[in-house]
C-alpha cells in the first residue's frame, strides 16, 4: 500500500507564486511507485483546494478558473488518523475522504514557512517534512537567526533592528543609531521575508528613508546591516536532522545589481517569462572556490543547521568579504526555492531521491516524538466543584 503524501503550497505570502512553481516541481519528482500524491493548494485567503488539475503548472495562469475545477477541503483527526474531507460533499458524493500519512510543505515566506503551517501539522499530529515550529520561526526572523548564530560562535554581520512605530516616532534617533553603528553602504531588509523582497542597498543618508519605508511596507520590523562591497555570494544546502546532516556542493549565483534581486532569482534564465523557480537563477555549480574554502563553508553550513535544530533540506546563503577572505552567514531558507534540488543533483543525489530522503526524515522524527511523554495521568478534576457560584465558589 502506498504512502499518501499531501503537498501543501501557496498560502498567504508575498512568495505565493514562487511556492506554486516549487511545489509543482516537487510533485513531478516524487516517486509515484511509492507514494500517492494529494496536492493541497492554499489560496491567499487561506482556503485549501485539491484536484488533479493542480499538477499542471499552466493551469495556474487563470486561478479563478482553476479553482472552479477543484474541490475545497479541510483536515480533521479521526480515530488516530488525519483525514482530508471535501466540503459540500453529500452522502452520495463520489468525492471520498482521504487518509493523509505525511505532509510535505513546499511553502515560502511569512504566514507559512515561518512555523505557521508547521503548527497546523503539529496540532493535527500529522508527520511533516522539514524544520519544526521553532527552527522555522527562528530561520525566518533574520535578527533572531543572527542572535542564535552569535550564541553558537558562528560568524554573522552586526545589525540594527527597529519597529515601524519606533521609526515613525523618532526618525532622527533611529537614523543616527544606524549611521553610528553600521555606517554606509548598508543593506535594509524586512526582518521576516525571503526572495529578496523589500531589500535595498543604501549608499548615502539621502537614500535611507525611502529604503526603510519600502521595507516597512512588507514588515513591521526592519533589520539594517553593513553592506560588504568586495563581496561574493555563495550558497550551500544541507540535508538531514539533529542526528546527522550532510552539505551539498557550493554554488555562486550571478547578480545583475548590487544585491541578488527577486528577478535574478526567479527570472534569471527564464524564457518568455516562464520561470522555473530558483532553477531559473544564473549560477556556477560548483562555485569557483579553493578546496579549503569550499570545505570551510560546507562545515559552517552544517554547524548552522545543527545550531538551529533544523531538519529536512535547507539552503544557507553566505557572503565572503574578499578583502579579508572572511565568510559570514547571511540567512537560511528553511524551505528553499525548488528545494535546492539543483545543488543536490550536482552533489550526486537526484531530485526523486532527495524527496524520498525528506519523507523518511519526517517519519523518523515522528517515531522519535512518539517515545516522548506529553501527558501524565492525574485525577485533579475529580475534586473540582464550582457549584452555582461561578469562580468565587470554586473549591480546589
Amino acid at each position: 500500500m502506498k504512502t499518501n503524501v499531501a503537498v501543501f503550497y501557496g498560502c498567504r505570502s508575498v512568495e505565493h507564486e514562487v511556492s506554486i512553481i516549487s511545489a509543482v516541481q516537487a510533485m513531478a519528482a516524487i516517486d509515484r511507485s511509492k507514494y500517492d500524491i494529494t496536492p493541497v493548494y492554499v489560496t491567499k485567503d487561506g482556503e485549501m483546494y485539491t484536484g488533479d488539475c493542480l499538477f499542471t503548472i499552466e493551469e495556474y495562469r487563470n486561478l479563478p478558473e482553476l479553482l472552479k475545477k477543484c474541490s475545497k477541503v479541510n483536515f480533521t483527526r479521526e480515530n488516530g488518523s488525519v483525514i482530508m474531507k471535501h466540503e459540500n460533499s453529500g452522502l452520495f458524493s463520489k468525492k471520498k475522504s482521504v487518509k493523509i500519512d505525511v505532509a510535505f510543505p513546499v511553502v515560502h515566506g511569512t504566514n507559512c514557512e515561518d512555523g505557521t503551517i508547521q503548527g497546523f501539522f503539529e496540532y493535527l499530529g500529522l508527520p511533516y517534512v522539514g524544520c519544526d515550529i521553532i527552527s522555522s520561526a527562528v530561520g525566518m526572523e533574520k535578527a533572531m537567526f543572527k542572535d542564535v548564530l552569535k550564541g553558537a560562535g558562528l560568524p554573522v554581520l552586526d545589525c540594527v533592528c527597529f519597529r515601524a512605530r519606533e521609526y515613525v516616532s523618532d526618525k532622527q534617533a533611529v537614523t543616527e543609531k544606524i549611521i553610528q553603528k553600521i555606517g554606509f553602504p548598508l543593506i535594509v531588509k524586512p526582518v521576516n521575508l525571503g526572495s529578496s523582497v523589500g531589500i535595498t542597498k543604501v549608499k548615502t543618508e539621502n537614500e535611507l528613508d525611502d529604503a526603510i519605508m519600502l521595507a516597512l511596507s512588507f514588515a513591521d520590523k526592519i533589520l539594517v546591516e553593513h553592506a560588504v562591497t568586495a563581496i561574493r555570494e555563495i550558497n550551500c544546502s544541507v540535508l538531514g536532522d539533529a542526528d546527522s546532516c550532510i552539505a551539498s556542493v557550493c554554488e555562486e549565483p550571478f547578480m545583475n545589481d548590487d544585491i541578488l534581486s527577486y528577478e535574478d532569482k526567479y527570472l534569471g534564465n527564464s524564457k518568455g517569462g516562464q520561470s522555473k523557480g530558483m532553477a531559473s537563477l544564473g549560477r556556477k555549480i560548483p562555485a569557483d572556490l579553493t578546496e579549503e574554502k569550499s570545505e570551510e563553508i560546507r562545515k559552517l553550513a552544517c554547524d548552522i543547521f545543527k545550531a538551529l535544530g533544523a531538519c529536512g533540506v535547507v539552503r544557507i546563503d553566505f557572503i565572503i568579504d574578499t578583502e579579508t577572505d572572511t565568510v559570514y552567514a547571511n540567512e537560511i531558507n528553511t524551505i528553499p526555492g525548488s528545494l535546492a534540488f539543483y545543488l543536490w543533483e550536482a552533489t550526486g543525489t537526484p531530485y526523486r531521491e532527495l524527496c524520498d530522503r525528506l519523507i523518511e526524515l519526517a517519519f523518523r522524527r515522528q517515531r522519535n516524538r512518539e517515545n516522548i511523554t506529553y501527558t501524565i495521568d492525574t485525577n485533579i478534576l475529580s475534586g473540582v466543584s464550582f457549584g452555582t457560584k461561578g469562580s468565587k465558589g470554586a473549591k480546589l
